[in-house]
């Protein structure tokens, strides 16, 4: 096993043959993507010198790529978001709500990316915001934090929206708080049965992508063109609202610093991190992946270079699509002032609470150490004294990869 395995040393193994197979059917984004990772803190991006100014060690620290698809570049990301984040905790109990989307749903929403998962976002929000405001289930207007995940264990497409959801709220007139049910010997401890939550859910993203349809923002190509047709299309839907939609709820957070542990796991993850790798030779990649179908098992895939980067790249959100949302009294618009409201009616300090040990901004032992510490002394005590220019890459072998996306069926994007 090498323990020094990385993303970015599948994409250099297995770019040339992917390239040749699918570089016709990569959209902007995706070519993007796959340049960042590969270039990624190496001298094609050019750098600084660095020296401590304690121990005089020197070295040369090349430029991240920042993409937010890459799995070097996430944690002082992440770290930063959460710092952002800590102020606008309450002390509440905090639930974990999940909605996924049905097989059926799948395909459409890999060549409508943009549409259909802002359909996700909102169907989610609205139920949660719709039910909770019902008297007979809370009768308050709740706060939601949520976060798109398009991938499985696997790699594979499984588009669903991880929410963070205050486990109360603020009263219609907003004069006092209503605080979630707390009887625990049912184990009713979120404002709604999920049941109610799934029906409710299916009905509003159903309805929505019908409107998505009739009003033509919706795309088909290759095997889905046939949905062109209104008929065809009416025939999918009945398929997917057969089924029962999965919405999980979880057990409420053991308290504010927990919810700073979840958030630091899973808002800035990308599809898979270098940590699941185990093994790359003679042009296969093995990974570790939990098998939900058979009780969590951990076990191992084997995939060739070139498909592991074909189901990375289906991952790839469309420029600008924002994947942290906020809705109801934590909505951008006045959320600060909703928030002061809350802490008054709480009885809570205005104080931000303090950050969760294990959510803490990058230290000197941890796999991504702050910039400025010496990997020498261990102090942070480096300096720029120099700039480094970057490298101007060779030009790529195969043409297809220049090749502006012309809106055909994109063979990466099905699985």
């Amino acid at each position: 096993m090498r323990s020094d395995l990385e993303i970015a040393d599948v994409f250099r193994d297995g770019q040339s043959s992917f390239v040749a197979q699918y570089g016709h059917t990569l959209r902007p984004e995706q070519r993007q993507v796959l340049r960042a990772i590969v270039r990624c803190r190496t001298a094609e991006l050019g750098g600084h010198v660095q020296r401590c100014s304690e121990c005089g060690h020197q070295r040369i620290q090349y430029n991240s790529c920042r993409n937010r698809h890459c799995p070097k570049c996430q944690a002082m990301a992440r770290a930063a978001w959460l710092e952002a984040r800590q102020a606008e905790l309450l002390p509440v109990p905090y639930f974990h709500v999940v909605f996924t989307v049905p097989e059926e749903i799948r395909p459409l929403a890999l060549q409508n990316k943009r549409v259909v998962y802002g359909i996700l976002f909102r169907a989610a929000a609205e139920t949660l915001r719709e039910v909770a405001a019902n008297p007979k289930h809370l009768g308050a207007e709740i706060g939601i934090l949520a976060v798109l995940h398009t991938w499985g264990q696997n790699l594979m497409h499984h588009p669903h929206v991880h929410c963070v959801v205050t486990g109360g709220g603020l009263a219609p007139d907003r004069s006092h708080w209503v605080h979630g049910p707390r009887n625990r010997r049912r184990k009713k401890l979120f404002f709604a049965p999920v049941q109610i939550l799934s029906r409710v859910f299916r009905g509003k993203f159903i309805d929505f992508l019908k409107q998505a349809f009739q009003k033509g923002r919706l795309a088909f190509h290759g095997k889905l063109a046939p949905l062109t047709e209104s008929a065809m299309f009416e025939c999918q839907l009945n398929m997917a609202v057969k089924k029962n939609w999965i919405v999980y709820a979880k057990r409420p957070f053991g308290g504010p610093d927990r919810v700073l542990k979840y958030l630091a796991r899973y808002t800035h993850r990308v599809a898979i991190s270098n940590q699941r790798l185990i093994e790359l030779r003679d042009g296969q990649v093995s990974f570790q992946y939990k098998d939900y179908a058979d009780g969590q098992q951990t076990k191992v895939m084997k995939l060739t270079s070139s498909e592991f980067i074909r189901r990375f790249l289906m991952h790839t959100l469309p420029n600008g699509f924002v994947r942290i949302r906020y809705y109801g009294f934590l909505a951008n618009r006045d959320r600060h002032q909703r928030l002061d409201q809350c802490r008054r009616l709480l009885g809570a300090p205005t104080q931000p609470l303090q950050p969760a040990e294990e959510v803490k901004p990058p230290v000197e032992n941890s796999p991504c150490p702050s910039p400025t510490t010496c990997p020498i002394c261990r102090r942070r005590s480096l300096v720029i004294i120099d700039a480094v220019p970057a490298i101007s890459p060779c030009p790529p072998r195969h043409p297809h990869f220049l090749t502006r996306h012309a809106g055909n069926a994109a063979c990466i994007d099905t699985s």
